[in-house]
């Protein structure tokens, strides 16, 4: 496998991490019908929930900038550079989100929002 399917794929299990964090040890949890569970939940696993619809929300940008990148022929090197940088920007973003860290989260967001932006750009 080459290095940017590999980031792909990275990019794509960000979601499941968070929402693991959620469930991870709770109480009473229902795997046959988690979405009340979770709606249910306060604090960090409350957060790590909503960590996990953000991330969700934001791969569809992510896969159509890469995309165009690779249609582009940007050099394999600086996507896959960009693509690092926006993973990290995102494992960030989970912690702050967790850690009820909303103003670090929200420009954690925006760096993120900005290099998905330098990847359709290059």
């Amino acid at each position: 496998m080459g290095v940017i399917p590999g980031l792909m794929i990275a990019a794509a299990v960000l979601p499941y991490v968070a929402a693991i964090a959620a469930k991870a040890g709770g109480k009473r949890f229902d795997n046959n019908d988690p979405r009340p569970w979770l709606a249910a939940q306060q604090g960090w696993r409350a957060r790590a929930n909503a960590a996990q619809t953000n991330l969700f929300e934001g791969l569809p940008f992510f896969y159509a900038a890469v995309l165009y990148a690779l249609y582009a022929d940007v050099p394999v090197d600086r996507l896959a550079s960009l693509m690092g940088i926006w993973i990290v920007l995102r494992i960030l973003f989970i912690l702050a989100y967790i850690l009820g860290r909303g103003t670090v989260r929200s420009i954690i967001w925006g760096a993120a929002l900005l290099v998905n932006a330098a990847i359709m750009l290059s």
